[in-house]
């Protein structure tokens, strides 16, 4: 029977006030994000010292860490049972791109433990070079393995399972709207937004989003009028739009009060679904007169989740 490994791969997130400056350090030296021509380490400290206080305060509001790193482990164990429960000799590993495990510290593992196979599954379903192509290059840079055993899963946007899970989510947070506003529901996809210089460059991330946005909406027979908005802007270039903010604001004006958010670029919750949707554009909301503003739950412990992520693993090795 072949030994299977596993690696999922995720953002990571702080685990304590402390850790948000190294975290950040890591986040700027990504050259996939920030390619400068010298000095990235220096500018990376800059940057991460100066930011540090700021993000602190928003971390300190969503209980003084991220809880990315406790869904990734829950997503990881539910994994390996799943896989168990199908006779899949697998080992589940997870490797985060800017905090611990460090894909450096998962690939020494895993190039110790004499896999037959080694299956790359990123917890992202839209393939970017920020994300899943920043952790690929990251494995390729750290792991000193034999290449001929690698498997790259590079997107899934479009898997029935995934869908399910996420329109899961939208029943479970309809009941959670009066009785008498559930008809009224706008739905309000929030993607993590990324600048458009990206997609000029063929970057195909904002599309595979729509292509999500379209298959949830169609699954479920367009019950509801829905809307694709992005998040998380930094700096002054041009970025995706319409921005969160500005969607919450048209849509009050358009006398549309009931929204639902679904934080569609994110498969567990983190400091962007806690913070930045659930208290900075509430305030955004609550200031536009909207009457009902409530966030969905990522996808976290989804057991259908869960199902899409075991039959790729299981479809890919096959």
């Amino acid at each position: 029977m072949n030994n299977i490994a596993v690696v999922l791969f995720n953002l990571g997130g702080p685990d304590s006030i402390e850790a948000i400056e190294p975290f950040l350090y890591n986040l700027f030296c990504d050259p996939d994000i920030f390619n400068l021509p010298f000095g990235q380490n220096l500018f990376a400290k800059l940057i991460s010292s100066r930011r540090a206080p700021k993000v602190a305060e928003e971390y300190k509001l969503i209980g003084g860490k991220s809880p990315i790193n406790e869904w990734t482990e829950k997503q990881r164990m539910m994994l390996e049972d799943s896989l168990k429960s199908k006779s899949v000799n697998a080992k589940v590993f997870t490797a985060m791109r800017y905090w611990h495990p460090l894909t450096a510290e998962t690939a020494k593992k895993i190039e110790m433990g004499n896999f037959d196979k080694i299956l790359l599954l990123p917890l992202y379903p839209h393939y970017s070079i920020t994300t899943t192509g920043s952790s690929f290059n990251e494995w390729k840079r750290k792991f000193k393995g034999d290449y001929s055993k690698l498997f790259f899963i590079n997107n899934y946007h479009l898997n029935d399972l995934y869908i399910k899970s996420i329109n899961e989510r939208i029943d479970e947070t309809i009941l959670k709207f009066p009785a008498d506003a559930r008809e009224k529901i706008q739905i309000v996809f929030s993607a993590h937004g990324t600048p458009v210089s990206l997609v000029k460059k063929g970057d195909p991330y904002s599309v595979h989003i729509k292509e999500t946005t379209e298959a949830v909406m169609k699954a479920r027979n367009y019950s509801h009028p829905h809307h694709l908005c992005y998040q998380s802007k930094v700096g002054p270039m041009k970025w995706l739009e319409p921005s969160t903010s500005s969607m919450i604001k048209n849509l009050s004006e358009q006398n549309k009060r009931n929204l639902l958010i679904v934080p569609i670029s994110f498969v567990s919750d983190h400091v962007e679904t806690l913070f930045e949707l659930n208290i900075e554009y509430r305030h955004v909301a609550e200031q536009s007169g909207i009457t009902n503003y409530i966030v969905m739950e990522g996808l976290n412990d989804s057991s259908i989740f869960c199902e899409a992520l075991t039959e790729l693993v299981v479809n890919n090795l096959a």
